[in-house]
This record gives structure tokens, sequence and C-alpha cells, in this order.
């Protein structure tokens, strides 16, 4: 197995990234952030994460929000987060 000690996400499954977002922000949070419909229509995680592996954009907007939110570095709840240059 691959030391990547720069990679804040190594060994932090999918399905472990939706459930700690959802369990933080709710849904209705997770769809104000990031705006797709598996967020905002009959929401779960099995839908949620159906969709997030085969739309790769999506899947790097979740994962960049997981590390702002859980961040040791920057876990400020007063400051507004604020998006990476992700293209869609």
């Amino acid at each position: 197995m691959d030391n990547q000690p720069n990679n804040p996400l190594h060994g932090v499954k999918l399905a472990d990234i939706v459930t700690k977002l959802q369990e933080k922000l709710g849904w209705d949070g997770l769809a104000a952030q990031i705006d797709v419909r598996c967020f905002q229509n009959d929401p779960s995680v099995k839908s949620s994460l159906k969709f997030l592996r085969k739309t790769p954009w999506a899947r790097e907007k979740v994962e960049q929000l997981y590390i702002d939110t859980f961040s040791n570095t920057f876990n400020d709840d007063d400051a507004p987060f604020q998006w990476k240059s992700i293209k869609k």
C-alpha cells in the first residue's frame, strides 16, 4: 500500500465522508453547499454514493467540503465556506 502522508482523504471511504457530512450539515445543508439532486430530492446515503461514484466533479466538491469542514487547521464555524476552483 502506498504511503500518502499529504493526502487528507487517504484511508477515508466515500461512504464515511457522505455520512459524516450528513450528520454535521444535514441533507438540507449539503444541498445548500452542493447543488446536486441526490442531496435535494429524497436523499439517502446509498443514492448519493451511486451518483458521486459516477460523477467526478461532484465527488471532488464533496471531498473538498469534507476537508474544509473537518480539517484541524480550519474549523471555524463562523467563517463562511469558500469553494476552491473545481470545474464542473
